[in-house]
């Protein structure tokens, strides 16, 4: 496998439960840091409900690899920020046999 060039720097979110002070909860995002990735699109689809149709493209992004339980290691659940565009990481796997390199599996989140 030849080294990926990590040109694009995004920062890594997890979500946390914050509470609103009457009884319920907020969804809040927490920067852990930037890293450095690669953006590959995956493959496309299309799908819809009813007469509304949705186009979907997951992206890979792949980043330096970083031990397990490392702040700097991502995992499902969390998500990438590049400025405003979102992408959420629905899986992580190694990308090599040597655990330099990580593929996040991603979508990209669209406002509504």
């Amino acid at each position: 496998m030849s080294a990926p060039r990590l040109t694009r720097r995004m920062v890594l979110e997890a979500r946390s439960e914050v509470s609103d002070g009457a009884g319920g909860l907020i969804v809040a995002w927490a920067a852990l840091g930037d890293l450095w990735v690669a953006v590959a699109p995956g493959t496309g689809r299309e799908g819809g409900a009813e007469a509304v149709a949705l186009g979907e493209v997951p992206v890979k992004i792949t980043v330096r690899g970083a031990p397990e339980g490392a702040p700097s290691r991502p995992v499902a659940g969390q998500r990438l920020r590049e400025g405003g565009r979102l992408f959420r990481i629905l899986a992580v796997a190694e990308a090599d046999a040597a655990g330099r390199y990580l593929t996040c599996f991603a979508r990209e989140e669209v406002p509504a």
